[in-house]
């Protein structure tokens, strides 16, 4: 799994559909393939090429896989621990359904703030609890979205 690291990447990805949601995430993707729905190593392995469009094989290069983004905007959550730690988990997360993802541009975004009556510290165990729950949500939804 790659990850994006551009501004032309991140937009490319967030022109795509929202295919989950949590109360404080969202996951777009961008499908790189036309056989959006096999998983990458799959697709690599049995050799597939992929068409992409003239302004996505510039941005996503190289061989079939799945990209992920994580969009942390300081709108809602001002600390850059917390925002760091969200990126960090969200990748981490990544990591862990890499072999799961179609091949597609993947860009998990901050859609809503937490409260900090509820959450005072910057990167508080029960914040860390909660963003994993809400990723493991996100990843699965998308999962169950893919699958036929």
């Amino acid at each position: 799994m790659q990850r994006l690291k551009t501004r032309p990447q991140f937009q490319a990805a967030l022109a795509g559909p929202t295919v989950a949601r949590t109360a404080h995430f969202a996951l777009h993707q961008l499908l790189l393939s036309p056989e959006g729905s096999q998983d990458c190593m799959s697709a690599t392995h049995a050799g597939i090429a992929h068409e992409r469009s003239a302004t996505d094989q510039g941005l996503f290069a190289g061989p079939a896989q799945a990209w992920l983004g994580a969009m942390t905007p300081k709108r809602w959550a001002r600390r850059a621990v917390t925002r760091n730690a969200i990126r960090r988990q969200v990748y981490a997360f990544g990591v862990d359904f890499a072999g799961q993802l179609p091949c597609a541009a993947h860009v998990v975004r901050l859609r809503a703030g937490f409260d900090r009556q509820r959450f005072p510290s910057a990167w508080s165990q029960p914040l860390r609890q909660l963003v994993r729950a809400e990723l493991l949500e996100l990843f699965e939804h998308a999962l169950r979205k893919a699958s036929p």
